[in-house]
């Protein structure tokens, strides 16, 4: 894809998840298999089907700014908003330093599946029991999911190319993407990227019950999300954001920064099948990642592990199964691969950054988080999943998948970064 010599690493990660509210704690607990699921505590359940999912648990904005702004941000900008103050905090960039030319160099690509879904909800309320004229003010602000970035590029002062990307649950993967191909076709020399997402409410649960796409196993939470078992019935809805500071390598290194792995291809894809269902096959999927594969212009046996979208529906953990043998066909079954959203229940538009950081550090570290909650085989599910427990082996590649509703595909793959 890009034409050019300029390389693009990670220097920077922050993450909130149902798992832990830092990166530490997301990968302490998810190498140790700990389900993020629990009954839904934030809203009364009595009236929707599913009463379970992966919240965030014992978030306070006021940790990360001040009670004015919070107010006026929707939880999903408070996520975001969040998630980048750890990532730069973690990349060690002092942004009080740099010049204006520096700034204007630096960019935000940011986004949200869904947006400012509980804003909404609320003001709809407003609206009906109260009319127009008591809507808040800052209704639309809170509500548009480009909103994030904003704020983000002027809390810092980044002047660089600032957007989000929505494309439902592959939304963290475009707008990181995007980020990659700016900074390699000279656009900017770092960029602030990810996702966050803030569903777990009435109108989201009782949204994606009606559409059949969720869990139902209220009498086993913890266990509902259990991608490749036989006995899956639906994803679980999970919440929290991901960011990662991608840089030019020279520039990261002219700082001396820290550097955790490098991006070294990108492939995106639409299956141009059905608004919600895969293509049977997975031929989206196999498009996106032969794309990425040729764009990082390595062989197909030098991946070592994949970062599965494995959603735990049905349809989905199949056709992505599919896609991976027919792209890699023997070297399928060498390869290490796994779902996390077993554990943190699936993030929606910021399910590709918290899989992203996953997948980065899997090769940083040589590990393999696992994929948990596997009791019963599927015969059409036969890849090495890393069932129940993490595993050591050398990870030089690592693919992230992320697809979304409407047909969208993306895959990224990370590369371990050695000096």
């Amino acid at each position: 894809m890009a034409n050019n010599n300029r390389r693009v690493v990670i220097t920077g990660i922050g993450a909130l998840t149902p798992l832990g509210l830092s990166v530490e704690e997301f990968w302490n607990n998810m190498l140790k298999g700990i389900s993020g699921c629990a009954v839904i505590k934030s809203f009364d359940t009595s009236r929707v089907e599913t009463k379970f999912a992966c919240e965030l648990k014992g978030f306070d904005a006021g940790n990360y700014m001040d009670r004015k702004t919070a107010r006026r941000l929707d939880p999903y900008a408070q996520y975001a908003l969040a998630s980048v103050f750890q990532c730069v905090k973690d990349s060690e960039l002092d942004t009080d330093k740099l010049t204006s030319e520096q700034k204007a160099r630096i960019g935000v690509i940011y986004g949200s599946g869904i947006g400012g879904i509980q804003t909404f909800y609320n003001q709809a309320i407003v609206n009906n029991n109260e009319g127009p004229n008591r809507i808040s003010p800052f209704f639309i602000p809170m509500l548009i999911p480009d909103i994030a970035a904003g704020y983000i590029s002027i809390h810092y002062g980044f002047k660089g190319p600032n957007y989000c990307i929505v494309s439902a649950c592959a939304t963290a993967n475009n707008n990181l993407i995007d980020a990659y191909l700016l900074i390699k076709n000279g656009t900017a020399d770092a960029m602030i990227t990810g996702g966050s997402e803030a569903a777990i409410n009435e109108i989201g649960i009782g949204g994606f019950n009606a559409s059949r796409a969720l869990s139902t196993r209220n009498d086993e939470p913890e266990t509902a999300s259990r991608p490749f078992d036989a006995t899956r019935d639906g994803f679980v809805m999970g919440e929290g954001a991901g960011a990662l500071l991608l840089e030019e390598l020279e520039n990261a290194r002219s700082r001396g920064a820290k550097i955790y792995a490098e991006v070294v291809g990108v492939g995106l894809s639409a299956d141009a099948y059905h608004i919600t269902a895969p293509h049977p096959d997975g031929d989206g999927a196999i498009l996106a990642m032969e794309m990425a594969i040729k764009d990082a212009e390595i062989k197909k046996d030098e991946i070592d592990y994949i970062n599965m979208h494995g959603t735990s529906t049905p349809l989905g953990d199949i056709a992505e199964t599919k896609a991976i043998k027919k792209v890699f066909g023997d070297h399928a079954y060498n390869m290490n691969v796994s779902s996390t959203k077993s554990m943190t229940g699936h993030l929606l538009g910021a399910a590709g950054a918290v899989e992203a950081i996953a997948s980065i550090l899997a090769a940083k570290n040589d590990i393999i988080p696992p994929t948990i909650n596997f009791k019963n085989p599927d015969p059409e599910c036969d890849l090495n999943y890393t069932f129940n427990a993490p595993q050591q082996r050398t990870v030089n590649y690592a693919i992230s998948n992320a697809f979304g509703f409407g047909g969208h595909n993306t895959s990224v793959i990370f590369k371990k970064y050695v000096e």
